[in-house]
């Protein structure tokens, strides 16, 4: 259900309702630019303009983004961004001529790297091995000594630098945009740090997100920054006719994609599930078949699922393009327990258990279901079971590809796990009825997990924008 601005309204159905949401960002990467092709370092620099793949890439936004009532368009001013914004508008106008102007600020601007700006990666690798092994490994802490007017020296942190400069734009943009659409137009780095921000993640995150040029990510934000955004979709590529997010070229272990269920019939009439075996309904097997055809060209190397109906029965349409494997039951990917709500509507929650229900949207951590589990529970064994897969893909000579199908609890906790958080955080990701996202780990098991792509629902209604139902779980 959506209000005025087709901002998503606070009536969200019984264990999905969450925090109301007030603002709706449509933040995009610019297009591949002639420094990406070169593979030089940008940052502030601003000699790099769009190459002509990176303004065939802004035109096919523009045409993703048609239909959407934006209300306000901010954009970073380097050149890149600019040309970006500017692509996107003019395919936007042919369908709604008045919108606003773009405001451009340097709110938006992309990291400062002073040190690197216009030289290859590989001379920046080779010749400052320290900070460039921090900016990869821990980037928080990297730090550039740079010289001071007076002669002397200071040491600059350009990531902290990044994340406070990102902190502060979303109180100028909320401010003067409170409960409206407004679409965002900005770079890799400052995209990472202005979600995370939103999120609530810190500097030491940003490598566990992913930016390609002129994808496509979408947050609810509440009215200010002091409570966490909603985090819909995430680094969306598939109006570039890439699916699936690149792999970047040093990657060794494996993908993972994480896959929610269908719709059932109790995800339609909102009456909460958990471990109650419901099957999917006309709707769920539907979206079964286009998430089957949005992944039949990919090269599928195991396929794992939670034993029950709803998820099996995904899997298994999705199978029947790769039927040269046989899908893996985990007993540990079950919903979460709903014990004694299983089966009731909110109303009969809040009439049976005064306040529960509240305490479930606001401190979901906090809550043990009654005959059933807390959230502390379905986190340490879903956990368990995700790393125990990435285990048996990890180490190989090759990237496998792997799928797992599971439910919107078990997938929300393997989510906030790749970022750091626990239950507290479990309402910061949205898994719409058959979407996917992507989780790769560069290095294996071992490695830090990088969130790839978030919530992907785009193969089934062609919009952006999530538009599945907001069953119970």
């Amino acid at each position: 259900m959506h209000c005025r601005n087709g901002v998503e309204s606070s009536r969200l159905s019984g264990k999905h309702k969450e925090r109301p949401l007030k603002t709706r960002v449509i933040l995009v990467r610019h297009g591949q630019s002639s420094y990406n092709q070169r593979r030089l370092i940008q940052g502030h620099c601003d000699e790099s303009t769009l190459t002509p793949e990176g303004v065939a890439q802004a035109d096919v936004v523009g045409q993703a983004l048609a239909g959407i009532p934006f209300d306000a368009i901010w954009s970073s001013p380097l050149q890149r961004a600019k040309m970006t914004t500017e692509r996107v508008l003019a395919q936007l106008r042919q369908t709604v001529p008045a919108l606003p102007e773009p405001h451009y600020t340097d709110d938006l601007k992309e990291i400062s790297l002073p040190l690197w700006e216009g030289i290859p990666f590989t001379e920046a690798e080779a010749n400052h091995p320290e900070e460039y092994r921090a900016w990869r490994q821990d980037p928080a802490n990297l730090v550039m000594t740079m010289p001071t007017p007076e002669g002397g020296r200071r040491d600059f942190y350009p990531v902290r630098a990044l994340y406070e400069q990102a902190a502060a734009g979303w109180q100028r943009l909320l401010a003067a945009h409170p409960g409206q659409t407004i679409l965002v137009v900005a770079h890799s780095a400052i995209n990472r740090a202005l979600i995370s921000t939103a999120l609530g993640l810190g500097p030491e995150r940003m490598n566990n997100l992913y930016q390609a040029n002129c994808a496509i990510n979408v947050l609810n934000v509440p009215a200010g920054v002091e409570q966490p955004a909603q985090l819909e979709s995430m680094n969306l590529t598939g109006h570039l006719e890439q699916p699936l997010p690149p792999l970047r070229t040093s990657h060794r272990g494996p993908r993972l994609l994480l896959v929610r269920h269908g719709e059932t019939e109790w995800n339609r009439q909102q009456r909460f599930q958990g471990q109650i075996d419901v099957p999917l309904n006309e709707t769920g097997r539907r979206q079964g078949q286009q998430v089957a055809q949005f992944l039949r060209a990919l090269t599928l190397d195991a396929a794992y699922s939670s034993p029950m109906a709803r998820p099996q029965e995904t899997a298994e349409l999705i199978l029947a393009h790769h039927p040269q494997l046989s899908l893996q039951l985990v007993e540990d990917l079950k919903e979460i327990s709903h014990g004694e709500w299983e089966g009731k509507y909110e109303a009969e929650i809040e009439a049976g258990y005064p306040g529960m229900l509240q305490q479930w949207q606001q401190a979901p951590d906090t809550v043990q279901m009654p005959a059933g589990e807390n959230l502390q529970q379905v986190w340490q064994r879903a956990i368990s079971a995700w790393k125990q897969i990435v285990a048996a893909h990890s180490g190989g000579d090759r990237v496998q590809t792997v799928m797992v199908v599971a439910h919107d609890a078990i997938n929300k906790a393997i989510l906030c796990h790749v970022v750091g958080w626990g239950p507290e955080a479990f309402w910061r990701f949205k898994q719409g009825n058959g979407a996917v996202s992507v989780i790769d780990y560069p290095n294996g098991v071992d490695s830090s997990p990088v969130l790839s792509a978030v919530n992907i629902t785009r193969h089934l209604s062609g919009s952006v924008l999530d538009k599945t139902a907001a069953g119970a779980l």
